[in-house]
């Protein structure tokens, strides 16, 4: 039904995510490869640890929040994807630095 015209295509890049190597389309939300990628989600919630995937996809709900390149709580529908990322999904509140 819908087609990309194979010019539009981005280039494929590789990033990590819990440290599995993927390949993504350079310029895609990180969202949406969370999306595709066991376990389907991105983070677990502070009380109970029960998985939370992307919802809203537009910055709102927060449920999309991750690790990327070390820095904890980014939300993920907001960041598009390059080259090298390093992704860990987030588990529970954030840590505060002592």
């Amino acid at each position: 039904m819908f087609q990309v015209h194979p010019d539009v295509l981005s280039p494929m890049v590789s990033i990590m995510i819990n440290g599995e190597r993927i390949q993504a389309r350079e310029g895609e939300l990180v969202a949406s490869v969370l999306l595709r990628t066991e376990p389907y989600c991105a983070r677990t919630t502070p009380v109970g640890d029960a998985p939370r995937a992307p919802y809203c996809l537009m910055g709102v709900c927060f449920d999309c929040l991750a690790i990327v390149d070390g820095m904890q709580s980014v939300q993920t529908c907001m960041l598009p994807v390059r080259a090298g990322m390093v992704i860990e999904r987030q588990r529970g509140a954030r840590k505060i630095a002592s």
